[in-house]
């Protein structure tokens, strides 16, 4: 059976708020370990009005209150955002606070616009190019400490499992060079998707942490009762996805009746293409579409990010991805 994760973005939608979309990941959380999922993991962005996840560390550690098994963490933390010290101690003191369920995936993107990334404080040119050896560091912080050097307070010893997360062939080479577990961002950036795959399968070289690779594919998901209505609800990911193009972007907007009119056909194309991977329908075409999906990348895991306005409809698409897990 292949393992189903969730990736939430914490979203504040049209009409809501920040505490209302942070109310709702401890939700969406508790939801996602009922509904048998393995991980429920947060994602860092910075300086966007439909996101409130930026801290995310701490609202990683609201869904590891919430619940009491699932594993939580990041998809990702985008390293070359910060010292690798600091995101040792930080989860150190998750791995403290909820022992055996925390993992750390990382990324090289500062998860921004520029403007915003200058803003974090960190030299972006060097962050990016070193990234390997920040994650190097980041391992010998987590391992068992050596007291004649400087040693992480929360964070030696508690071997904190690291991801690689990407959406290019730099982050497979890397993934597999390092011995890691790879997660690729297909539900945003399909198109190396298969490519990547294959480079991290056949280079991959067993480390400390994992003896053969271990791959996590991501999709868009939207589940309904019907059809119609999960294609109603997906129209809030294309309109999000078309504001983009268009740099507007805000909070997650309400689903729309037809996205005609909304969209240009040359935008249509695009969001098309870019979301070709989403899983959207009732139970009968979800079950196909994700049968496809695993089918085609032979992923050990698919990790499913649910982009729905309503949040009690994003609840319900939960427990209906965890029903149809049980029957793939």
């Amino acid at each position: 059976m292949t393992a189903f994760s969730i990736l939430d973005l914490c979203p504040v939608v049209e009409g809501g708020t920040v505490g209302e979309a942070l109310a709702t990941t401890r939700l969406m959380a508790k939801r996602a370990e009922d509904a048998g999922f393995t991980r429920f993991w947060l994602a860092e962005h910075h300086g966007m009005k439909g996101i409130a996840s930026a801290a995310t560390s701490l609202v990683i550690a609201e869904a590891g209150h919430a619940t009491s098994t699932i594993r939580i963490g990041s998809g990702g933390i985008m390293l070359p955002n910060h010292s690798p010290l600091v995101i040792a101690e930080q989860f150190g003191t998750l791995e403290a606070l909820f022992p055996g369920r925390v993992d750390l995936g990382l990324g090289r993107a500062p998860g921004t616009d520029m403007n915003t990334a200058r803003a974090l404080r960190r030299n972006l040119e060097t962050g990016a190019n070193s990234f390997p050896d920040d994650i190097l560091e980041l391992q010998q912080w987590l391992g068992e400490p050596d007291d004649t050097k400087l040693i992480a307070i929360p964070g030696a010893g508690s071997h904190v499992p690291l991801w690689i997360l990407g959406s290019s062939l730099y982050s497979a080479h890397l993934a597999a060079a390092l011995g890691l577990p790879y997660a690729f961002a297909s539900h945003f950036a399909p198109d190396m998707l298969f490519e990547a795959l294959d480079i991290y399968r056949e280079k991959f070289t067993p480390s400390a942490q994992l003896d053969s690779p271990y791959v996590m594919a991501a999709a868009m998901g939207v589940m309904a009762d019907t059809d119609a209505e999960a294609a109603y609800l997906f129209t809030t990911l294309q309109q999000t996805f078309v504001n983009m193009r268009r740099n507007a972007r805000g909070q997650m907007p309400r689903p729309l009746d037809t996205m005609d009119g909304f969209w240009t056909e040359s935008e249509k194309i695009a969001v098309d293409h870019t979301l070709r991977y989403a899983v959207v329908g009732g139970p009968e075409t979800a079950t196909r579409q994700m049968l496809s999906f695993i089918d085609a990348t032979n992923a050990d895991e698919i990790m499913i990010s649910m982009p729905i306005h309503s949040s009690q409809a994003r609840l319900k698409s939960v427990d209906l991805f965890g029903k149809i897990r049980e029957t793939l």
